[in-house]
């Protein structure tokens, strides 16, 4: 029986502490002297206790960071604090051997000894662990199976970590026969690197190291493809699952040893291009370009189809191919951002991606290939094909194409005019980033090119609407939307100068690619509310003073946010975000312009107003149950023994109240931990401050002010809890809400990880 392993969401407090490269703890003042000589000290005294910290030890530093490894590679089941016990039955007198951290999964389970010394030396006893842990397997087996029931087969794994521990060839010998597997300092340190590179993806690199070669259950598959020669090599063609690649392919060799192979993920594996590629995939998009790999030779056989018994093979042959997949069997050549990018995302078991891959290349011409991928066909940026598209499509037949070259030309002349408000703040190919030039020209082309200013629907007979922006040829074209926009922006850009000018830096959110995008989309809606045919009549001066109210009622809509308002127009994301800024901008427009009346603005607003105190609610009991769970894990957290989290963590007055409300209560659902409210947690906050500041201290100022938040939150939960009162959340406050809620996630998964990297560094050092 294996007892103390517990699924991954439970675990959230635990991976805290553990992500820390100290432990920290409250006693009463009478325990102090006691503590301090177990090497405590005192970080904070209170008026009923004391707040003690010490380092790990070397042994409990080298057991938390594994865990924390395994923790952050998402397995669905972790041994929780102290290790797992595993016993020989279920009674209570039953033998119990205890295992440092066990990992367990649908298809693998773990079993991990952690072994240390604070200095490096020779283990004497090494060999007898060694033993010791491999006598487990049968009985670590047939508890995981019965236990957590897989689907199919699982792979059992033992293993052993250790951390300044010479072994011997010896050692190492003894290991291999007794199939345990050994890592050290280096592995660790290597995949704790690469999973702050790439997220739980690299839980599939760990895995192909540690089963190179076994069979994965249930995997087996046969595919249709195209096997053809190319340079000499068997290689297929066929569309795949990317949820099924992941678990067969690894990345890079490691001929010269870890420390290599971590600098070529971070040239090869970019955090930023990853979150990229996962929008897009969000979105729908998809991958017309093949994913290159090489496959072990020997999991693979291909029958042709019948129809091609007796053809030529010169341009390829029709069959099924059969993958005997295991782990390790695949290895990426090109395509690692496509391939990680669909990591735990839901697309990943049901989209397809294209699949070029090589039979058996030896590891000299996979090297090869690699680089004349990477290095000697460097792919084009996707800016500088737009800025080229005006040079190769400026005189092509189809006015939609045209029009296409004509919108790449008048971005590029915003960029380059003096006189535009959009000068040098446009990053072309050629430019680097910056907090004024940070507005993509790939985003200002495609709002633009999205909007119909130039040519709208196909009549009947193929007959093209044009836009209020055409003006017959391309230079006029060009000349009148460079004009429209530079005078569209002119206007925003003198009604609110300072945020214009921060660009992306501190307080701005305004001349960046998600704010001008919203005032293009804004534009648009003017336009929509004329007919195409009387503004395409008029001069380009003439045009520009029709529509000039309107710029102006957007620069004064923006004039009136607030500091608050300005972030809160910035940190809008998504396609909602993108659709809440557009409509509250035009809602704006509308209380200056009474005859301003987009389509679907009133259907919108409407929406949203019945909408908000149900999300609101939703929001506030997301918030509730969060604090519940990490403000009581915190303080038992710290105050292990017995009650001593309920009479020194809690203060006095909140426990007569959750006492009275338990005494009350002729259900009792729970223990006190089940009564307390909303309100009560700043409260606690308040009483352990230096416990929970890094936690749900929001903003600057003192403790008050910090947790003011919470307050905010309890008056709105006041609102949603009573819908009888007529009372409805206004959209700035649900925002408000949803700020709070997601800043709180963000602090929690931000403060795990930064333990984390503290912890790695300190273990380097």
């Amino acid at each position: 029986m294996l007892t103390n392993v517990v699924p991954i969401d439970e675990l959230g407090g635990l991976a805290r502490a553990r992500a820390k490269n100290y432990e920290t703890k409250t006693v009463s003042p009478a325990a102090v002297d006691e503590h301090l000589l177990a090497s405590w000290a005192i970080s904070k005294k209170n008026p009923k206790s004391v707040r003690l910290t010490r380092p790990k030890s070397h042994g409990t530093l080298l057991e938390d960071r594994v865990w924390t490894l395994l923790y952050r590679m998402r397995f669905k089941f972790l041994s929780g604090r102290g290790g797992a016990q595993l016993q020989v039955n279920a009674g209570q007198e039953s033998p119990k051997t205890q295992i440092d951290v066990v990992a367990i999964d649908d298809e693998v389970a773990i079993a991990l000894e952690c072994k240390s010394a604070e200095k490096f030396a020779k283990r004497p006893q090494f060999q007898q662990e060694l033993g010791k842990h491999s006598l487990i397997r049968d009985r670590f087996t047939n508890a995981a199976r019965k236990q957590f029931e897989p689907q199919s087969k699982r792979l059992v794994v033992l293993a052993m970590f250790a951390s300044n521990v010479l072994l011997s060839e010896n050692d190492k010998a003894r290991a291999k026969d007794a199939n345990v597997l050994l890592l050290d300092e280096k592995d660790l340190l290597y995949y704790e690197t690469l999973i702050a590179q790439i997220g739980p993806a690299a839980r599939y690199q760990f895995l192909a190291e540690i089963l190179p070669g076994k069979s994965i259950p249930n995997l087996e598959i046969k595919v249709p493809a195209i096997r053809i020669k190319m340079g000499g090599s068997n290689c297929y063609t066929f569309s795949i699952s990317p949820e099924y690649l992941l678990k067969i392919s690894y990345i890079s060799h490691r001929a010269k040893g870890k420390a290599s192979d971590v600098n070529t993920y971070q040239r090869m594996v970019s955090k930023g291009r990853l979150n990229k590629i996962r929008q897009y995939i969000d979105d729908d998009g998809i991958f017309p370009t093949n994913i290159v790999l090489n496959l072990d030779r020997s999991k693979l056989s291909f029958q042709r189809s019948a129809q091609e018994e007796n053809s030529s093979t010169e341009h390829g042959i029709a069959g099924w191919l059969d993958v005997r997949a295991t782990y390790k069997c695949a290895w990426i050549i090109d395509g690692q951002h496509r391939l990680f990018a669909y990591s735990g995302h839901p697309n990943a078991g049901k989209s397809r991606v294209a699949v070029l891959a090589f039979e058996g290349l030896p590891a000299s011409e996979q090297a090869r290939l690699f680089i004349d991928i990477n290095a000697k066909q460097k792919s084009v940026k996707q800016s500088l094909l737009q800025e080229l598209y005006a040079e190769l499509h400026w005189d092509a037949e189809d006015p939609t194409i045209r029009v296409r070259a004509i919108v790449s030309k008048a971005v590029q002349d915003l960029d380059s005019d003096a006189m535009s408000p959009l000068f040098n703040r446009i990053q072309t190919a050629d430019s680097s980033k910056s907090e004024t030039r940070c507005i993509s020209l790939t985003s200002l082309y495609s709002a633009i090119e999205k909007t119909e200013f130039h040519v709208g629907k196909v009549r009947q007979q193929h007959v093209l609407q044009y836009g209020p922006l055409w003006a017959g040829d391309n230079d006029a074209t060009l000349k009148r939307t460079v004009y429209v926009l530079r005078h569209w922006f002119d206007s925003i850009k003198a009604a609110v100068p300072d945020w214009w000018d921060k660009g992306s830096g501190d307080g701005g959110g305004l001349a960046m690619n998600d704010g001008v995008t919203t005032c293009i989309m804004v534009l648009r809606s003017v336009f929509q509310q004329h007919e195409s045919s009387k503004l395409i009549a008029l001069d380009n001066e003439d045009l520009f003073a029709y529509i000039q109210k309107y710029s102006n009622a957007l620069g004064a809509y923006f004039a009136k946010f607030t500091e608050q308002d300005r972030k809160m127009f910035r940190d809008l994301r998504g396609v909602q975000g993108q659709t809440r800024r557009w409509r509250k901008c035009q809602e704006g427009l509308r209380s200056a312009i009474p005859s301003f009346n987009p389509e679907g603005l009133d259907k919108y607003l409407a929406d949203e107003k019945a909408e908000t105190n149900t999300r609101g609610k939703e929001i506030i009991e997301s918030i509730e149950r969060v604090l519940q769970k990490v403000v009581l894990d915190e303080l038992k957290r710290e105050m292990p023994d017995g009650d001593d989290w309920w009479t020194l963590g809690v203060p006095k007055t909140v426990r007569l109240k959750v006492m009275q409300k338990y005494e009350e209560d002729d259900r009792q659902r729970g223990g006190y931990e089940c009564y307390f409210d909303l309100i009560d947690y700043p409260k606690i906050a308040a009483n352990k401050w230096e416990l929970f500041q890094p936690i749900i201290g929001y903003g600057a100022g003192g403790k008050e002010k910090q947790l003011s938040w919470l307050n905010f939150v309890n008056l709105k939960r006041n609102i949603v809890a009573h819908p009888s009162s007529g009372r409805t959340l206004s959209i700035d406050e649900l925002n408000q809400l949803d700020q709070y809620s997601q800043w709180l996630d963000h602090k929690l998964g931000d403060l795990s990880n930064s333990e984390v990297t503290a912890a790695v560094e300190t273990s380097v050092e």
